[in-house]
């Protein structure tokens, strides 16, 4: 069997019933998605962090020396393809094994099979599907040939591994995290299905715009599988025009996927008005504007890590100190959205949403940060000032690194007479608090600390001299 050859492994696939036949020839009765599988890995799209050049598991499968794995991610993400490419460059006969439809009897007939097929010098690769399925009884039975290498044994969850799999199990085997596929690498595997020729859609004259295909890639959420099905569907219900070919239009999407779809384009003037109008109304306030504009943005199927970036913009730059919880409160959202994915995660989105709209409002540490960026721009750096140095050797005091620095613990308020700036830019004022919010206590607090300042002067002398 050659390296990339994808025909079945012969015989061995009929060891078990729940083996399929070749999944790999062109025939259109089979879906989309299982034509269009990949058959090498210069093919198979995604998953770069573990399967990318370079990395150790393509290093094993380039080499033939693969180990038992596990591989964790949610469902479309390349799992059993993965496993299929596994079986061929390491030159193995592929069991695929369902969790649904097998026993212990089941495990125990093509495990003695494997064992037999290692003594005539052929490999095995046992598939596992849906591992989690399988209760603690099911899953030991696969240890002692695991254990004696008579398979290859990898198994594939949508579920957290470390609940779902027995300890000896997760011990002799190496977990794999896959992630879902970003909406331009889907955007990038249906532009293939369409021009595919041997095994996609390219004999069959659809055709669909990107701005469909974008849509039919972000409400996959992740899923190529999903996309590859909706594609299908949409291209087989679609009427031909006068020369045949089949258009996918928004509207024939629409009445596939069952919902409106929004105009909308993620890398277009209008993914920019929608951010832009989502920000301006949380910084004027309007929590009821502002939810409207984010649910648009998610139900047109942006990105929702995109638009929790831009929140923690807001909380920042039109919020800051007048709320410091602001930020906090929208990287949680970020991270709820992260973990729960949508629609439930587009809950805590909605809730920073509000939050940041009817939070006191303050530019002044984005004003600030500019006048400083200016500074910088505009004037000599100049060197850090001796009394600010450290001077951890003789050499450094002897150049009077640390001399006239005042400790402000040893000074009463806490506050010592002295200037951190560069002599360059000598008692300049950056940072305005306003009255709004927190920042009210902290304008109240820079005063008090100006005042402090002052007769700091009149001390300085009779307190011993620290360094930092």
């Amino acid at each position: 069997m050659g390296l990339f050859d994808l025909t079945p492994p012969g015989p061995s696939d009929s060891r078990h019933p729940s083996s399929s036949a070749d999944t790999t020839s062109p025939d259109a009765t089979r879906p989309l998605a299982d034509r269009m599988r990949p058959r090498t890995l210069d093919e198979f799209v995604g998953q770069e962090h573990i399967v990318g050049v370079g990395t150790p598991l393509r290093k094993q499968m380039e080499t033939g020396s693969l180990s038992s794995l596990i591989l964790w991610g949610p469902p479309g993400v390349g799992k059993t393809t993965l496993g299929r490419l596994m079986a061929h460059y390491i030159k193995a006969d592929f069991i695929p094994f369902s969790a649904v439809l097998s026993g212990v009897k089941e495990i125990k007939a093509v495990m003695a099979d494997s064992e037999k097929a290692r003594r005539s010098g052929r490999r095995t690769v046992l598939f596992i599907d849906e591992i989690h399925r399988f209760n603690k009884a099911q899953q030991d039975a696969f240890l002692p040939y695991v254990e004696a290498g008579h398979i290859t044994f990898i198994g594939a969850t949508t579920e957290n591994p470390s609940f779902e799999v027995i300890s000896p199990l997760l011990s002799r085997t190496k977990v794999y995290i896959l992630d879902p596929l970003p909406t331009p690498l889907l955007v990038e595997l249906l532009h293939r299905a369409l021009t595919d020729k041997e095994r996609g859609l390219g004999n069959e004259s659809v055709e669909a715009g990107d701005d469909v295909l974008f849509r039919i890639a972000s409400y996959a959420n992740g899923d190529a599988r999903s996309a590859y099905n909706t594609l299908e569907l949409a291209g087989r219900g679609a009427e031909p025009d006068s020369a045949g070919v089949r258009h996918v239009t928004a509207e024939l999407l629409e009445d596939v996927l069952q919902r409106k779809l929004l105009r909308y384009d993620k890398a277009g003037e209008e993914h920019y008005n929608l951010i832009s109008a989502l920000h301006k109304s949380v910084r004027n306030s309007d929590p009821d504007a502002s939810l409207y504009w984010l649910v648009r943005m998610l139900e047109s199927g942006e990105e929702p890590l995109y638009i929790a970036r831009r929140l923690m913009r807001m909380a920042s730059e039109d919020i800051g100190l007048a709320e410091p919880g602001a930020l906090a409160v929208t990287i949680a959202a970020m991270q709820a959205a992260d973990f729960v994915g949508p629609p439930e995660g587009n809950l805590a989105l909605a809730q920073a949403v509000v939050y940041l709209s009817v939070a006191p409002k303050s530019n002044a540490l984005y004003t600030a940060y500019g006048a400083v960026q200016q500074d910088i721009e505009q004037t000599a750096a100049e060197p850090v000032p001796l009394h600010l140095r450290n001077a951890p050797t003789g050499l450094m005091k002897g150049l009077g690194y640390g001399k006239d620095y005042q400790y402000a613990h040893d000074v009463e308020g806490k506050v010592a007479n002295m200037q951190c700036l560069p002599g360059n830019l000598q008692d300049r004022v950056y940072y305005r608090p306003t009255n709004e919010g927190i920042e009210k206590r902290i304008r109240e607090r820079m005063e008090e600390i100006r005042k402090l300042r002052a007769p700091a002067a009149a001390t300085k002398a009779s307190h011993p001299k620290k360094e930092s």
